[in-house]
């Protein structure tokens, strides 16, 4: 019987939340930009998380999830304090490569603020000098603001309607940065693709170095299905066990939205199939109290 116990749940919005898990062994060895493979239950689907934090005192790993598919709106559903997942396999990927960079931009978008934070961390305790960039659709969705300031020297928010700090996407954010510094040595950034890509566009004109962390298609986690590769200059690589972290000015992100769309009416079907089971259920559950309280 697994025993991935979560000792700590907090939603961040209706479609984001964490999940705090115990596995002292894995937050002992995690580094950042790595990530897990976690399964809900014996006969779910093998998901891939990126490592949000992990702390080792407590001996506990840090999961910030998006509600979008079958699996996540059904974790988000049953996950729970005092619950447990079926199996987290990890750490895994090859971690981020904390140069010696004296100045860094980290940039995260939407769900990526969360994994940016362990490189935000990691390069302050490096010595550099960190500005952290993260954007949001709005304020009521910003979270770990606290935790950021902390760790960064500068601390610029996004919002798409500019309701709390400058109005625009993170590229407007990294954009005044560079404006600001001319001494920036590398940017990071994490977060949906078309963000990623508009952060490499950003920096390409500067031949600002820049990492991003992808998040193809993913099945067994040890390059041996071959589904999530990718296409990194001339080469065919394979993100979870090459990555997940890339040179961005490399990546071909047009072949890789276009992989991550092959699935899309597979996943509606499971999608619907799950929300069915769910209605019925609760269609039962009314019957059975229904005849209880007669």
């Amino acid at each position: 019987m697994s025993n991935f116990e979560i000792v700590t749940r907090e939603d961040f919005s209706d479609v984001t939340y964490l999940l705090e898990v115990r596995h002292p062994l894995m937050a002992k060895a995690a580094k950042p930009g790595q990530f897990v493979i976690v399964m809900l239950s014996e006969q779910g689907e093998r998901i891939p998380l990126t490592i949000a934090d992990f702390d080792r005192a407590k001996g506990t790993i840090t999961l910030v999830i998006q509600a979008v598919g079958k699996t996540t709106r059904q974790m988000q559903k049953e996950c729970a304090v005092g619950t447990s997942l079926y199996a987290m396999v990890g750490p895994m990927g090859v971690p981020s490569s904390i140069s010696h960079a004296k100045k860094v931009i980290c940039v995260g978008g939407g769900l990526g603020v969360a994994p940016i934070y362990p490189q935000a961390r990691a390069f302050k305790e490096a010595g550099a000098y960190v500005i952290g960039v993260v954007g949001f659709r709005n304020k009521g969705l910003v979270f770990w603001e606290d935790k950021f300031r902390a760790v960064c020297d500068e601390y610029i928010i996004c919002t798409d309607d500019g309701s709390a700090g400058i109005k625009g996407l993170v590229t407007a954010g990294v954009t005044q940065a560079i404006d600001k510094h001319h001494d920036i040595d590398e940017v990071v950034a994490i977060g949906p693709l078309i963000m990623m890509k508009g952060c490499c566009d950003t920096t390409r004109p500067y031949a600002i170095k820049t990492m991003v962390s992808l998040n193809p298609l993913m099945v067994d986690g040890t390059g041996m299905c071959g589904g999530c590769r990718v296409k990194i200059g001339n080469h065919v690589k394979f993100a979870c066990v090459d990555g997940p972290d890339f040179d961005g000015h490399q990546v071909d992100f047009h072949d890789l939205i276009m992989r991550l769309r092959r699935y899309t009416k597979e996943e509606r079907i499971a999608m619907d199939h799950w929300e069915e089971s769910c209605r019925l259920q609760k269609s039962i559950d009314r019957k059975v109290d229904s005849a209880t309280s007669a």
